[in-house]
């Protein structure tokens, strides 16, 4: 039986769609690393936390407040139901409260944005250099070459504030876990890639 040839037609749509296979870039690997390129970070100067760490604290501030608020009206509702109180201590109950409550809520609304004033940190070619505290000051100094491990963490909360943590393992007791919240997750990453330990050929 003789075998009729494949329409021209036919044969170039096939040559071309497997062209266009060929040519298709392969989909990206999945890294967990940031879509945007990571920031370039330049040594000996310092730096602040990231601004959306004052709202992430904020809001976990009213997520407190509110469970602290349900817990107060909990036990007074008991109190008021089943103590046998003095009647002025009974009038009491609510307002003692709910200043309970607001004193802990402005607390946790004001404390972020000081807390935020008061942390920084600063790169150099030795390492990495925390300052942090308010009331009591403190300086950590990290240098690479003690450094075991380096994790970028992210959780549900950072990542809808598009924040990251910077964990790093040294060598040691003392401070052998060294924590650096408020990142946007861009510089996290950056931070991690800058820290990582040097092979000798890197060395000048």
């Amino acid at each position: 039986m003789d075998e009729t040839p494949a329409p021209a037609a036919a044969i170039e749509a096939v040559a071309s769609d497997a062209a266009g296979a060929a040519d298709a870039p392969a989909p990206p690997a999945e890294t967990g690393a940031p879509d945007a390129p990571e920031p370039q970070l330049e040594s000996n100067i310092q730096r602040q936390l990231d601004p959306q760490y004052v709202a992430l604290q904020r809001l976990i501030g009213w997520i407190v407040t509110a469970s602290v608020s349900a817990s107060v009206l909990a036990t007074v509702g008991v109190l008021w139901l089943t103590a046998d109180l003095p009647r002025w201590a009974s009038v009491l109950l609510i307002p003692a409260g709910l200043l309970m409550t607001l004193g802990i809520g402005w607390l946790l609304y004001v404390w972020p944005a000081v807390h935020y004033r008061h942390v920084s940190y600063t790169l150099d070619a030795e390492g990495i250099e925390i300052r942090s505290g308010v009331w009591w000051r403190q300086v950590m100094s990290v240098p690479r070459s003690r450094v075991q491990h380096i994790d970028v963490s992210q959780g549900p909360l950072e990542r809808s504030f598009g924040l990251g943590r910077l964990v790093l393992y040294t060598a040691g007791t003392a401070h052998s876990r060294v924590e650096l919240p408020g990142l946007s997750y861009a510089v996290a990453f950056s931070l991690r890639n800058y820290l990582l330990p040097r092979g000798d050929d890197d060395a000048v």
